[in-house]
């Protein structure tokens, strides 16, 4: 198995998913079958119950695993089937060391963070690279690695250890480091720094990983003097900094890496110039251009209760963006946060109510996405009607066709106090109800049968 580690340094959001996914889309257009793992350190056993606000959206995977939005990414770019194991956090390490340790299975030794949190996490990854992903029989060729977080970060170190070991227990051949960096440029002086990027490769290295290519983020495009720069104080090829600079739209990374021979210097690290073909990215390159050239656009209103951070609703706005591609439109988002919409809010914030109607009502459709609770519900109620009584395109997501049901339940059939029971379990008009066959129950410790329901809905609102 071929290993490509992707860090990021200096600050987070740099867009390492989006690199990780693009690397593995030129890769596999040289012909080479790619699976991917994403590493995040946090201590959450998933991301299942972790508030949109904090995290962004929860992707959920075939087989019901709640992970990171970036496995989205991998999935959508590499048109590959995941699994919740494909997802490594701190919590699902330690959970399955301690369960060992509960067990006897270290046979009364003192356990440690080396050698067995690091051996946990060597021993997931090499076990988790071998499943097949793209619907073909065996193993891939190349495994793609994201390494959440930040180098330097505390909560990273177990994992920097266990990837150090892993390079070191693979061989150079079968083991390549990329490091993905911020070259900001002050507004006075105007000039791109690379002071940042030597500091975080410094501590790279003090860690024991060496990066074999540097992925520069940047506004625009690297001088070939900060390139020199950097390749004389990180101790990287010229030929291996790469410049991954702001493009009109996300599916002209590959492009980009493609354009600067990122293949070449990945597939001579890993020794696979001679399995590998040139990258054929024509059809990619066709999608790329086709948005470029779109000019009608379409306004569609996003109801909803997490508009603060639009990493909320990723795969809704990239589902979003194929429809409107596949129908000759660029989508225009209006992000409209569902308590605006409210009477109340008339009088506590009558700027933003006035703002978020006027919004509402200039839109083309409506889509109304999922979320847990009943803060916002109104708002989304008063969207619906809005939407059915104009005749205006509505969609609603989970919640949000719970929502469209409900209004109409109210308003045309009468029924003044219709609702689901996920709101109302005392509803006299329980439009929406569990499935039946979701049902299910359990006998806790003193033999008590207790029924309860297989749904997260249940968890309260953040």
């Amino acid at each position: 198995m071929k290993y490509v580690l992707i860090t990021g340094g200096v600050v987070s959001g740099l867009g390492k998913g989006v690199t990780a996914s693009s690397i593995g889309v030129v890769l596999k257009a040289c012909g080479l079958r790619v699976t991917s793992i994403k590493i995040d350190p946090y201590l959450n056993i998933d991301a299942g119950t972790m508030s949109p606000f904090e995290h962004g959206e929860v992707f959920v995977l075939d087989d019901g695993g709640e992970v990171d939005l970036d496995l989205g990414n991998y999935e959508r770019f590499l048109d590959v089937t995941l699994t919740r194991d494909n997802n490594i956090t701190t919590g699902k390490i330690y959970q399955s060391v301690l369960e060992k340790e509960r067990k006897g299975d270290y046979l009364g030794k003192t356990v440690q963070v080396v050698p067995h949190i690091t051996d946990a996490i060597r021993n997931w990854i090499e076990s988790v690279a071998v499943i097949p992903v793209d619907g073909n029989e065996g193993p891939a060729d190349v495994c793609v690695i994201e390494l959440g977080g930040t180098v330097g970060d505390i909560e990273s170190m177990p994992f920097i250890e266990a990837l150090r070991q892993l390079s070191f227990q693979v061989g150079p051949d079968n083991f390549c480091l990329i490091h993905v960096s911020l070259i900001p440029v002050l507004g006075v002086v105007g000039e791109q720094k690379t002071k940042p990027t030597q500091h975080s490769v410094r501590e790279l290295r003090a860690l024991g990983l060496t990066p074999h290519l540097l992925a520069s983020r940047s506004a625009e495009p690297l001088l070939e003097a900060t390139k020199e720069k950097l390749s004389q104080f990180c101790h990287v090829p010229v030929n291996n900094i790469l410049n991954i600079h702001d493009v009109p739209n996300i599916w002209h990374i590959p492009l980009l890496l493609r354009n600067q021979n990122a293949h070449d210097s990945i597939l001579q690290q890993l020794n696979l110039v001679s399995h590998a073909t040139p990258p054929d990215l024509q059809q990619w390159t066709e999608m790329a251009e086709s948005y470029d050239n779109l000019t009608e656009s379409v306004r569609i209103a996003m109801v909803g209760k997490y508009v603060g951070l639009t990493d909320s609703y990723l795969s809704v706005v990239k589902a979003l963006l194929h429809a409107c591609v596949a129908c000759s439109f660029r989508p225009s988002i209006d992000w409209i946060a569902a308590s605006d919409l409210e009477d109340d809010s008339a009088k506590s914030t009558p700027e933003a109510h006035a703002a978020a109607w006027k919004t509402l009502k200039s839109a083309a459709c409506v889509l109304v996405p999922g979320g847990f609770g009943d803060r916002g519900v109104r708002g989304m109620m008063l969207a619906s009607k809005y939407a059915r009584e104009n005749n205006v395109p509505y969609l609603g997501i989970c919640l949000g066709m719970q929502i469209s049901v409900i209004e109409f339940a109210r308003s045309v059939l009468g029924w003044e106090r219709a609702n689901s029971i996920e709101f109302d379990a005392q509803t006299p008009n329980p439009v929406v109800i569990f499935m039946p066959e979701s049902k299910t129950g359990f006998t806790d410790a003193y033999g008590k049968y207790h029924e309860t329901w297989i749904s997260k809905n249940t968890l309260t609102d953040t």
